[in-house]
């Protein structure tokens, strides 16, 4: 028996939206990878993006654990020399607490071209609605944990 390996024309992707309300950041962001990547699937392969669109609402309401609000930086360069910036975790969820949300999955994806393909299909919003009700996405129930 061969084993089957997936190609690009055979994919079936899905929109699934998740409500980020009082999750915490790096649980939850370690579900959307995994959703992004589509290690839910039993035809899961490597080197095929075969994950879900994902839609993450009321991202501004994700907690941290601990003293990670206080003592989280963020850092971001303004393209001149020297030109290297730090953020506080209050400051970037004061000003688009979607980049928390963003960063936080980005990281947990493939460093090269497939992982930003699959980062493109990840959509973040701070409030509780979002503009793809066309794709008809389905509501997903991640295991809640605070």
């Amino acid at each position: 028996m061969i084993t089957q390996s997936l190609r690009k024309e055979d994919v079936d992707r899905k929109w699934v939206v998740i409500d980020a309300r009082d999750m915490v950041l790096g649980r939850l962001s370690t579900q959307v990878a995994s959703l992004l990547r589509g290690k839910h699937k039993p035809n899961f392969t490597p080197h095929v993006d075969n994950g879900d669109n994902v839609i993450v609402l009321n991202a501004d309401q994700v907690k941290l654990t601990g003293r990670k609000a206080e003592l989280k930086k963020y850092f971001r360069y303004t393209g001149w020399p020297g030109g290297g910036r730090f953020q506080t975790y209050d400051s970037v969820r004061a000003k688009s607490p979607e980049l928390i949300v963003e960063r936080a999955v980005k990281g947990m994806l493939p460093k090269n071209r497939l992982g930003r393909k699959m980062f493109k299909k990840l959509h973040v919003y701070a409030g509780a609605t979002h503009p793809h009700q066309a794709q008809k996405p389905e509501p997903y129930e991640l295991p809640h944990r605070a």
